[in-house]
């Protein structure tokens, strides 16, 4: 039995994916692509094979190491999503790396279980081999490598589509051979500096873009009959709240949405506009305005949302929480956004709140524990953006408590964070705008998954988000109520960055021949997020249009 110990670790690994490789052969019917798929297949399994014969004992833990690490990668994200891994959506996780910490908490169950699974690749490679392959050394340690050059090469002119079905170790090690590329032979050229002309003298009045985590629009009080109380659907003295009701996200992944925020990016022109054009930071620079950026997610200097040093350069003051529990790290942040609105200095501030992404167990005090179940309380008080979910299955009622949890959430960082800002800030001399960085799917159709956002075959809930607009009642900037009504449930992120520009003093006309229509326009926004962010080696941009009728209204009562 020990003599081929080997092979049958690694036959039971192979069959451990038998569903994955089946579904993909029903997939291909028959005919010539089953018959190429079917020669790819038995090369990448051969050269698999010939790795586990590695005579260097070094050089086959080497690969056992990568082999395990790719197979617990890919198989990680199909237990979460259960979704296949593409190479847009590996892009989108390697850009939100800032998270890596808490996402192998948020997902400990499912690292754990896929660790078990990949355990016997893992041995199959690395136990030494008993018998001598009638093959030198060089050839056996080329193996590996030929399959992975092979794949990629496939990926390559396929514009990263091929790997389904194919042996899940390869595959990410595959896109990460793509990505690398791409970054090496990346030529976008430098980024330009502020050119568009100005009307009138520096802002004397402060700008503020607060984007909220993990917040869907249909969860809340000011889009929907018992939604949870957000504090905007109130009148307040001195203050007028425009609520453009639904908007579209940009995209359903936080870095790819405040990427774009920052630096303008269009529908048909984002790639080359984020990479080139001038930062929000620079514009407002221009125009007058001491920049800061208010961080409540993040610690200890770290940059997130493919923020780069460069950029952090344009920023005057860099506002992060470092003592502060993650629970309370949003009322810290509503305090330094009072204290700025107070000071008598025009500022542009873009403030990244805490808000509801997962977990969402302890992210409220006791005292805003109103709906009921919700998930257990006291195992992640200072996880910022993800965590363990635990006592948390993906079963029905599962979700139930997770949405409770997640409703009071919106309670505390929502309604309670505007509550003290319209009770303690002077906004006589303050634009702001409100809006969250995608939605969430909280499976209220029932859907498998444990995820919530950042798939690749998003429901439409997770582009929904919210979108309002205060301002002082003396303070006179753009014509908010003129395109109100036509605009309302009708706009999108992709109109912030042109408003934005408007009111610090930017010709209309200009602006809007790079960056879009302003919320002071007609948008006739095509009302669509983006699933497909990172499309490369020639894929395109994949829309997914938000259809009000589709989106599911929870019973929040």
């Amino acid at each position: 039995m020990t003599t081929y110990l080997k092979e049958l670790l690694l036959g039971l690994y192979l069959l451990s994916h038998y569903d994955y490789y089946l579904k993909r052969l029903i997939d291909l019917g028959g005919g010539v692509p089953l018959l190429l798929f079917a020669g790819v297949f038995g090369i990448l399994l051969a050269t698999l094979w010939l790795t586990a014969y590695i005579r260097s004992t070094a050089i086959r833990y080497l690969f056992a190491l990568l082999f395990f690490a790719s197979t617990l990668f890919f198989d990680v994200y199909t237990r979460v999503t259960a979704d296949y891994l593409t190479y847009s959506t590996f892009v989108s996780l390697i850009y939100s790396g800032g998270f890596i910490d808490e996402a192998l908490y948020q997902y400990r169950a499912s690292v754990f279980l896929a660790a078990v699974g990949a355990l016997p690749l893992l041995f199959g490679i690395a136990l030494a081999p008993r018998r001598r392959l009638p093959l030198s050394s060089y050839a056996l340690v080329a193996a590996p490598l030929c399959g992975v050059l092979l794949l990629t090469g496939i990926l390559f002119v396929r514009s990263g589509e091929g790997a389904r079905g194919l042996p899940a170790m390869y595959t990410p090690l595959v896109y990460l051979n793509l990505f690398a590329y791409e970054a090496a032979s990346s030529t976008v050229g430098p980024r330009e500096t502020v050119s568009l002309p100005r009307h009138g003298q520096a802002v004397g009045n402060d700008i503020v873009l607060i984007v909220d985590e993990s917040v869907s629009g249909n969860y809340l009080d000011i889009n929907v009959e018992h939604g949870v109380h957000s504090s905007l659907g109130q009148a307040y003295p001195g203050v007028s709240i425009y609520n453009y009701g639904y908007a579209a996200s940009i995209a359903n992944c936080s870095a790819d949405t405040n990427v774009t925020l920052r630096y303008g990016g269009t529908r048909s022109d984002y790639l080359r506009i984020n990479s080139t054009m001038p930062s929000i930071w620079q514009y407002a620079r221009k125009a007058g305005l001491r920049t800061v950026y208010i961080d409540a997610q993040r610690t200890g200097g770290r940059l997130q949302n493919l923020m780069s040093k460069s950029e952090r350069q344009e920023i005057d003051e860099f506002v992060q929480f470092n003592q502060t529990p993650v629970r309370d790290r949003d009322m810290a942040a509503a305090q330094k956004l009072i204290e700025l609105l107070n000071n008598d200095t025009p500022e542009l501030v873009y403030l990244n709140k805490v808000g509801a992404h997962f977990p969402v167990h302890d992210k409220y005090p006791d005292d805003f524990l109103v709906y009921r179940p919700a998930l257990s309380r006291g195992q992640y008080a200072d996880v910022s953006d993800t965590g363990e979910r635990y006592d948390f299955g993906g079963q029905v009622e599962d979700w139930v408590r997770y949405r409770n949890a997640y409703k009071n959430t919106l309670l505390w960082n929502v309604g309670e964070f505007f509550a003290r800002v319209f009770s303690q800030a002077r906004l006589d001399n303050a634009v702001l705008i409100y809006t969250s960085d995608h939605g969430q799917d909280l499976h209220e159709r029932g859907n498998p998954g444990v995820d919530t956002h950042c798939g690749g075959d998003p429901v439409v809930e997770e582009g929904l988000v919210p979108l309002v607009v205060i301002q002082g009642n003396g303070l006179h900037t753009l014509d908010w109520p003129r395109e109100l009504a036509g605009n309302k449930d009708r706009s999108s992120h992709y109109n912030i960055f042109p408003t934005l520009l408007q009111l610090m003093g930017y010709d209309l006309t200009a602006l809007q021949t790079i960056y879009g229509k302003s919320l002071s326009q007609h948008t006739e926004d095509e009302f669509t997020f983006n699933t497909r962010f990172n499309a490369r080696l020639g894929e395109k941009p994949n829309w997914k249009h938000i259809d009000l009728k589709e989106v599911v209204t929870p019973t929040l009562q």
